[in-house]
């Protein structure tokens, strides 16, 4: 009853990475990799895949809550720290008033820009065995993490050509203090309910990390509900109850995030993203993007180059 009652309730949930994606907060040329504190990112109500983008460090220095990390939630009520893969879906039901610690947020290439930091990374298989992810903390080595984590602002704030480098020593210290003394915590059984919520957004997730193979094939509500052998009023109903929005908003947004990461990232014309996406056009596409955020394709690209021209003046 315990474990149905959790998951019925709607959650709140961490900070969306696309938020602070589009306050351009998120600079990967500049150094691949972005600290933010918990205390200062407010939870919101929303589930979604972590950006693929980005690898993801948090550190609950302190908080309760309901920390889920694929189909596995744990009970977080003192000192502990996730290491999140690109493409798993998190989330964060708050029970309690206090909230501190920290997000580290940083590229695939960050890593390989750092040998060091990438051997460390395979070795402990953080990122890439969940069974491993999710770390209790010791009392006494929350004090040793904070610390890091602190000078980490501080290089960040300083920034110079060596930033990188500095960054990467100490986020393999986190790495290394983290699996000193570990002690795993023990996740709660996921609900068939929520599997299914899961498994929608593994499904969304993949229809978008073909792009690079060819283009995106738009899917209905009708044809997920379809791959998960349920009916698409059933999924839209779990669906709008665990993130309190429908399925058709969520296909929406996460074509939009896909469209901001390309126009972003890449130098392609807006007919090439249009097609990419799944549109037959640039004009449909246009029209797509400008309707739901209030600005063409051509000038958020160019909004957000001057940005990060500015920032670098700055």
């Amino acid at each position: 009853m315990f474990v149905k009652e959790a998951y019925a309730r709607q959650l709140d949930h961490l900070k969306e990475i696309n938020d602070l994606f589009d306050k351009n907060v998120v600079d990967p040329g500049r150094t691949g990799i972005k600290i933010y504190d918990r205390k200062d990112n407010a939870c919101r109500k929303h589930l979604k895949p972590n950006r693929r983008e980005f690898y993801q460090i948090i550190f609950f220095e302190k908080g309760d809550g309901q920390f889920t990390l694929g189909l596995d939630t744990y009970q977080v009520n003192g000192p502990s720290i996730a290491f999140i893969h690109p493409n798993e879906i998190i989330s964060w039901e708050n029970t309690g008033n206090d909230s501190a610690g920290h997000i580290c947020l940083f590229t695939r290439q960050f890593i390989e820009e750092h040998p060091l930091l990438k051997t460390v990374t395979e070795k402990y298989g953080l990122f890439a065995d969940v069974t491993k992810s999710m770390i209790r903390i010791r009392d006494e080595d929350t004090g040793a993490l904070a610390d890091l984590f602190m000078k980490m602002h501080e290089e960040e704030a300083a920034f110079s050509a060596r930033s990188g480098d500095v960054l990467q020593a100490y986020m393999q210290l986190i790495m290394l203090t983290s699996t000193k003394y570990a002690q795993d915590l023990v996740p709660i059984p996921a609900s068939s309910e929520y599997r299914h919520v899961h498994d929608f957004f593994q499904s969304l997730e993949r229809s978008f990390s073909k792009n690079n193979n060819g283009p995106v094939r738009l899917r209905t509500a009708q044809e997920f509900a379809d791959e998960l052998a349920v009916h698409p009023n059933y999924l839209n109903a779990l669906i709008k109850r665990y993130t309190g929005e429908n399925l058709s908003t969520h296909i929406k947004r996460r074509l939009l995030e896909e469209s901001k990461v390309l126009l972003i990232q890449t130098d392609w014309t807006l007919q090439n993203i249009a097609l990419a996406l799944g549109f037959t056009a640039q004009p449909g596409f246009s029209q797509f993007f400008k309707k739901n955020l209030g600005a063409t394709p051509g000038d958020y690209r160019k909004n957000f180059s001057a940005n990060i021209h500015s920032m670098a003046i700055h």
